[in-house]
């Protein structure tokens, strides 16, 4: 049976609620004043968040992107250590006892509950339809599907305690828009939809949101390795003409997780360029 333990710790989330008057001003006088939404972030009461998957790629980006504006974050991953500058817990998604445990220890490094679960973990394997085995198909559904349930059912237990709480599904265009040889992960990815909306459902008068992001081509080190012929046929079938940056991807999130954004849930939010528009 696989267990979750802590991995090594790491001040990543310390408490920002006292900023100083003075900080603030010297904020201001800096290169912040081209964000003033930054600034305004960061005199935010920092929240609890949780990142499944975040050790690399969009999960990665969006841990950063919240430890940037002063969240206190905790990542899951599944071996070896979390990044640099990053609290990290092993899980792996498919287990729901490993799942109880990350979420406990993650707890204890964050000094209290999960106040917003990004659920990213996620795997594929690809192949056509008549030759993808069983095992091919149940795998991406128990990960990107299941693991995904077994992450927001734990997380809503302390979330109904608070009356508040962020649950943000991250899927894919492939969910919306289909793709050739990827019927298990489209089929995981489109039905976070369902997910999320019956969890709005439920949990919406208590303070809860569950969204969906789906991204479309970002720009990673596998997209990276894209022959230029087929870069540029994906590119041409985007209307923006290019693939999102990882950042991109992960300031929707953090977006979704604000308070700014405590009317939204039961949403799909694409970023992609356009790529999967009236899907």
């Amino acid at each position: 049976m696989t267990v979750c333990r802590g991995a090594r710790e790491v001040p990543s989330g310390r408490r920002l609620a006292s900023f100083s008057a003075r900080t603030i001003a010297r904020a201001r006088a800096s290169d912040m004043r081209s964000d003033p939404n930054l600034v305004e972030a960061l005199m935010a009461e920092p929240r609890n968040v949780l990142i499944t998957g975040g050790n690399r790629g969009i999960g990665l980006s969006i841990a950063r992107a919240f430890v940037a504006a002063g969240d206190n974050v905790v990542i899951t991953h599944r071996s070896g250590e979390p990044p640099e500058g990053l609290a990290g817990v092993i899980c792996e998604v498919t287990d729901s006892e490993s799942v109880d445990a990350a979420f406990a220890a993650a707890e204890e490094k964050l000094g209290g509950p999960v106040e917003v679960l990004v659920a990213n973990a996620g795997i594929t394997r690809d192949g056509l339809l008549m030759r993808m085995s069983d095992e091919d198909f149940d795998a991406v559904i128990d990960t990107n599907l299941a693991g995904a349930f077994r992450c927001a059912r734990r997380a809503s237990k302390s979330m109904i305690r608070l009356r508040k709480g962020r649950m943000i599904f991250i899927s894919s265009v492939v969910g919306l828009y289909g793709g050739a040889g990827q019927a298990n992960y489209s089929a995981s990815k489109s039905a976070l939809v369902g997910l999320a909306r019956s969890i709005s459902r439920e949990l919406g008068g208590r303070g809860i949101t569950a969204n969906v992001v789906a991204p479309g081509f970002i720009e990673t080190d596998m997209t990276a390795e894209l022959a230029p012929e087929l870069r540029k046929t994906y590119q041409a079938g985007i209307p923006a003409g290019r693939f999102a940056s990882p950042e991109e991807v992960a300031a929707v999130v953090r977006f979704i997780a604000s308070p700014d954004a405590a009317y939204i849930t039961g949403a799909v939010i694409p970023v992609d360029g356009g790529l999967g528009m009236g899907h």
